[in-house]
């Protein structure tokens, strides 16, 4: 037996709507990108000549922490597979939101 919730509210999904609460909410996602399983703690996304991209901390490579903390920079379009996982992550001290590169910023973490 199947039960079917209705809802009026439709659920936005996909990659932006994804991003966009990972941001919110402090959670890193999951994604694959370049063949490469990450997670990845999202603190902006933003465009540039008109491609999304988002500005994240890497905090696992293939399983495994990264040598040292930096944040990169993804193309949402190479971010295959993207989940949201309830694993929440602080704003790093690396990242600044009125750095020059996110004057055309959708939305960025708060600083804690």
């Amino acid at each position: 037996m199947k039960l079917a919730i209705e809802s009026d509210k439709a659920v936005p999904q996909g990659p932006v709507p994804t991003i966009f609460e990972a941001i919110v909410r402090k959670r890193c996602v999951v994604a694959t990108y370049n063949r490469v399983t990450m997670t990845l703690a999202p603190h902006v996304i933003y465009t540039k000549h008109g491609d999304l991209f988002i500005d994240a901390v890497a905090i696992e490579k293939d399983g495994k922490p990264p040598r040292e903390e930096k944040i990169g920079t993804f193309k949402l379009a190479g971010l295959n597979e993207l989940q949201l996982t309830e694993r929440e992550f602080p704003a790093s001290a690396l990242f600044h939101a009125n750095d020059a590169k996110y004057v055309e910023a959708l939305i960025a973490v708060e600083a804690a």
